[in-house]
């Protein structure tokens, strides 16, 4: 259920509140927004009766949560949560953008993307120091010694980090140096891994696994939110058909489904989505247009050398390309003026 509190009611009335679904076996999340501080108690239907809470002062209403996740669900939040990562703002009518290469492979390689995607006006990094790869032949990253590369960038280029944490043995090492924390589609049910990221104290990225329903991918957020940590950014990025053209299968319609069953915000990765470089921006486009929060893009200096995924990594040209495209894009949906000479 969520409790309404009143504008008015101060921090002994919501102890009071709390102390009282405390002592029933709840786990409550205070909530606090301009209007006014709403209490989050999952399950608390099953301990207390709502007109047992509507009576205490300064209680204004308690809402039933009918969804089986009920931190992730919609119900559970007055408005749509807003993520913010070093500035950047994931959620609230914003487009965030985030790109990168799949990994980490040298200072070089590292330092010369991140210098033009920060020229680009993006504040987020995205690189792998740590890659769980199909086979276990394929480069598997450079781990801590990444990591350390990836804490020079964000001093040299004031970036953002955003890198993968893939298992709980270095699970504390990601988290040191990440601002925000991806949990790949290959552990989007890694449940021991969701609760570490719950725990971890920082803003979490969380990837749709490739053959996940809406349902089962929002139980994994439910996860990391029942931790306590609700700074969770949902990333659909394609699923497995029987499609052959592409590496998966975006699914744009997930997007706004998925907006109308949460208050967490959703971006989309069109380059594992799609797997072919040419696809890249269409897709990018196509998540935007679909009301996608933001994006999750790879790019590469010399895609041709990568070390992984470089048939999907943009070059830097097309990368700028992309960014003004979809910035556009944005600012049309958004009703904000868009300029002229931006053709498709």
């Amino acid at each position: 259920m969520l409790i309404l509190m009143e504008p008015a009611a101060g921090p002994d009335l919501i102890a009071e509140v709390v102390a009282l679904l405390e002592a029933a076996g709840v786990r409550p999340q205070i909530q606090e927004s301009a209007e006014a501080t709403s209490i989050l108690a999952p399950h608390a239907s099953k301990a207390l009766k709502p007109d047992r809470l509507e009576g205490l002062p300064g209680v204004r209403r308690v809402v039933p949560i009918t969804s089986p996740f009920k931190l992730a669900s919609a119900e559970g939040s007055l408005t749509p949560t807003i993520v913010e990562v070093r500035g950047v703002r994931f959620g609230g009518g914003e487009l965030a953008m985030v790109a990168g290469p799949c990994g980490v492979e040298t200072r070089e390689q590292l330092f010369a993307t991140a210098r033009y995607v920060a020229e680009a006006g993006l504040k987020l990094l995205r690189a792998g120091a740590f890659k769980p790869r199909t086979s276990p032949y394929s480069f598997q990253g450079l781990g801590r010694d990444g990591l350390r590369l990836l804490e020079e960038a964000r001093r040299e280029f004031d970036l953002g980090i955003v890198t993968e944490a893939t298992e709980a043995e270095t699970f504390d090492a990601v988290a040191e140096t990440a601002d925000l924390v991806q949990i790949g589609a290959r552990n989007m049910q890694n449940f021991a891994l969701l609760k570490l990221a719950g725990r971890c104290g920082k803003p979490v990225l969380l990837k749709r696994g490739p053959a996940a329903t809406l349902e089962e991918w929002l139980y994994a957020a439910e996860y990391v939110l029942s931790e306590g940590n609700r700074s969770v950014i949902l990333c659909e990025r394609g699923i497995r058909t029987w499609s052959d053209h592409a590496r998966n299968t975006l699914d744009v319609s997930v997007v706004p489904a998925a907006k109308a069953l949460t208050h967490l915000p959703v971006v989309v990765d069109p380059s594992h989505a799609t797997g072919r470089r040419d696809l890249v921006i269409p897709c990018a486009r196509a998540g935007v247009a679909a009301g996608a929060d933001g994006l999750l893009v790879e790019t590469h200096c010399h895609p041709e050398k990568a070390l992984s995924d470089g048939p999907q990594a943009l070059l830097p040209s097309d990368f700028f390309q992309m960014v003004e495209q979809c910035r556009a894009i944005h600012r049309v949906i958004s009703g904000r003026p868009v300029g002229v000479g931006l053709a498709f």
